[in-house]
């Protein structure tokens, strides 16, 4: 394994680069230096990954979780938006996106709740599996208070940015890999295997209702979010594999416009789930009433994406590839596009 040392400073060119043709505007950049941007915040992307699972320096991650978000904003771009956006943004522009990305949403749901809910079944009716997944202090840590004591491990304001910037660089992992198919897959299914893993340990104890009451008030909003944020970066990936009647540098121009959309979204949705692990989860209220508060913030989710998407999508001139209110600066061209795929697919 890299330490951390080594890894920053093998590196390091390669982010400060990335720094330079992100601070330019996107209609300055040559075509060399276009496809050049985008293979630098695919292994960006891939960098942050790979430090979340082995350094977990928060320098670091929130150096790369900034650095990847502005290479997005520099390639996805936006222009500056009239008065009434946000009201655009929340009637029409994200809702309608998360309609668009529906069938990719579906697969991304797929790809985190079926390893999740193989590995809590196994977990939780097999001693010798949960033996080898956990160890035996670790399972008497967990069940005797380390897992319940997490929640309340900080004053509820500090715990509640905490929780809200892991998630957000979650979600920019989720959707920047998920535009390479496998990587998204992949990091899918493992936040899927720790989530069965943890629900299996309390199964095989007898204990799945306290696990519930303290994932459920905050996690059915903030596992959604991170859905939606896998979802939209395999629909990057699956439009760059299959444009349809649209050419490769047009797909992949309109969806990454749509996923300026949803990563908006879906931070708007982490902070909700944040305020609500930091509040509400830890609060000494009955568990009915901490699930409650969850569930009722989630189906309202559920409803607005669902029902004014639907609505949102078709629109007033029947167009249903749903034209949001933020558009790039630039649109890629064909003759960069298959160059920024290939340079993607070899990271």
């Amino acid at each position: 394994m890299v330490d951390n040392d080594r890894f920053i400073a093998r590196n390091q060119p390669a982010w400060e680069r990335l720094e330079v043709l992100s601070g330019r505007r996107t209609r300055t950049l040559s075509a060399g230096e276009l496809r050049e941007l985008v293979g630098l915040y695919q292994q960006a992307s891939g960098h942050l990954a790979y430090a979340r699972t082995n350094f977990r320096e928060p320098g670091l991650l929130a150096r790369l979780t900034m650095l990847v978000a502005g290479a997005h904003a520099a390639i996805y771009g936006r222009r500056a938006a009239p008065a009434g956006t946000l009201q655009r943004f929340l009637l029409t522009s994200y809702p309608a996106a998360v309609w668009h990305c529906r069938r990719a949403v579906l697969a991304s749901a797929a790809l985190l709740l079926v390893p999740a809910l193989a590995i809590g079944i196994w977990l939780g009716t097999s001693d010798a599996a949960l033996d080898v997944a956990i160890s035996e202090d670790a399972q008497e840590a967990l069940l005797a208070s380390e897992f319940e004591d997490y929640y309340s491990s900080a004053p509820a304001e500090d715990f509640s940015s905490q929780v809200t910037v892991n998630n957000i660089q979650v979600s920019v992992v989720a959707f920047a890999l998920g535009a390479l198919i496998v990587p998204g897959a992949l990091i899918l299914a493992y936040n899927g295997v720790n989530i069965g893993a943890m629900a299996g340990l309390f199964a095989n104890a007898g204990r799945l209702p306290e696990f519930f009451g303290l994932i459920l008030p905050h996690g059915l909003l903030e596992l959604t979010a991170v859905v939606i944020a896998g979802g939209a970066g395999l629909q990057m990936g699956w439009a760059m594999l299959v444009p349809g009647d649209r050419t490769r540098a047009a797909a992949l121009a309109e969806e990454g416009r749509r996923s300026v959309v949803l990563v908006l979204g879906t931070i708007g949705a982490f902070v909700v789930a944040g305020l609500i692990e930091g509040f509400v989860t830890p609060a000494p209220i009955p568990t009915i009433l901490r699930v409650a508060v969850g569930v009722l913030v989630w189906v309202a989710f559920l409803l607005w994406v669902i029902g004014r998407g639907r609505i949102a999508a078709v629109g007033r001139s029947g167009d249903r590839s749903a034209k949001l209110s933020i558009h790039s600066d630039r649109p890629v061209t064909s003759r960069t596009v298959p160059t920024a795929a290939s340079r993607a697919g070899s990271m």
